[in-house]
């Protein structure tokens, strides 16, 4: 299990502020605060950290969501706090329901739930409400 990652930014508060409004829909918040390094933190973890430092090749970073609906929460708000589109939310061919977006550093941040997760049938509902289908048979019969 990883502990934590840091993320070098060359401005760690604005990093702070994207970061803060961009992963509030996923439930982040940043929980501690020393100098220039900023923790989030998530289901009792502070895993993601925002650092000065130099901004090396720009990462890679997903986010798990609960459901599309806290994708596409993330979506709108990394680009109202100043992101710029790397892709739409939607349906990934065998992979799963996803978007992306560039930060202030070029990162590509990415907020996901996968193919297997929607294909769970939730509590109280049966297999036989969406006829049986899995996500991909749904996703193709809708195109």
């Amino acid at each position: 299990m990883i502990e934590h990652i840091s993320l070098r930014c060359s401005d760690p508060r604005a990093s702070r502020k994207f970061y803060e409004r961009a992963l509030g829909p996923l439930g982040y918040k940043v929980g501690k605060d020393y100098g220039d390094a900023f923790g989030f933190i998530e289901g009792g973890r502070h895993d993601f950290w925002v650092t000065e430092g130099q901004v090396g090749t720009p990462g890679h970073l997903a986010f798990h969501a609960e459901n599309p609906s806290a994708v596409d929460a993330f979506y709108r708000a990394a680009l109202a706090a100043g992101a710029k589109d790397n892709g739409a939310p939607g349906m990934r061919d065998e992979y799963g329901y996803a978007a992306f977006v560039l930060d202030p550093d070029g990162h590509n941040v990415e907020a996901v739930v996968w193919d297997e997760e929607l294909e769970t049938p939730k509590r109280g509902r049966t297999a036989g409400k969406s006829g049986g289908k899995s996500a991909a048979k749904r996703r193709d019969a809708r195109k």
